[in-house]
């Protein structure tokens, strides 16, 4: 909460990992947080804090489901192995009421590996039937971006993608973005060049999170924009 307003749902990290799931979460924070401001707006209140939100999402079923699921992420994390084990004592020994809590050691940004640890990964090409490329799934999307507005998606520092990111890391933007925004292509000298399609962006904000330096800057684009998702 912050004078003037509140965050909700994804915003807030109402997400239940352990299920995938967040709509009923966006909900449920949507109605407890409107019942606050509408008691507010009768108290004849205006940019204060919504303290009633607060207290209660605590007294909720929310409250109670993610508090459950707290320790899911952060034990998948550390493998698949020992993060199945993990979940297994959280969920099934405790059933979500362990006394501890797990917490994250590091950004996610900062546990990207040189490519040079790695071995190349041949993915087979879609086939148009149970796989499907990038910007079939972007058309799907129904996404769209006024022409006629500023980029919501820009960069620090215009060498860095080149110099360090597809250097180090064989450029992950070009792969980490599942609307294809972000591809390397070479200039008239054969030169790289990171070229950014923002119109694309289906606003997961995956660069923002795993970019190794950061230096994605993701900003809100205008109202309306994004995807359109017309069968949800």
């Amino acid at each position: 909460m912050f004078p003037g307003g509140a965050l909700l749902g994804c915003d807030a990290g109402f997400l239940n990992a352990s299920r995938i799931k967040g709509s009923h979460a966006a909900i449920k924070s949507g109605m407890l947080a409107a019942d606050a401001a509408f008691n507010a707006l009768g108290e004849n209140r205006q940019s204060d804090e919504l303290s009633a939100y607060r207290a209660a999402f605590e007294a909720s079923w929310l409250k109670e489901e993610l508090h459950k699921a707290r320790n899911f992420k952060p034990s998948m994390s550390k493998g698949l192995v020992a993060g199945t084990l993990l979940v297994g004592i959280d969920q099934v020994l405790f059933g979500g009421k362990a006394p501890w809590t797990l917490r994250h050691t590091h950004a996610d940004h900062e546990c990207l590996r040189p490519a040079a640890d790695f071995a190349p990964i041949a993915y087979p090409k879609p086939d148009g039937k149970l796989t499907f490329d990038r910007l079939s799934s972007v058309f799907i999307s129904n996404t769209n971006h006024g022409e006629d507005q500023p980029a919501h998606l820009t960069l620090k520092d215009k060498a860095v993608p080149v110099q360090i990111n597809l250097a180090k890391y064989a450029g992950p933007e070009a792969r980490y973005c599942p609307a294809g925004v972000y591809e390397f292509v070479k200039n008239e000298d054969n030169t790289d060049r990171l070229q950014i399609n923002a119109q694309n962006c289906v606003h997961c904000k995956t660069c923002d999170i795993k970019d190794p330096t950061q230096n994605i800057v993701w900003v809100t684009p205008e109202g309306g924009g994004g995807p359109n998702y017309s069968g949800m």
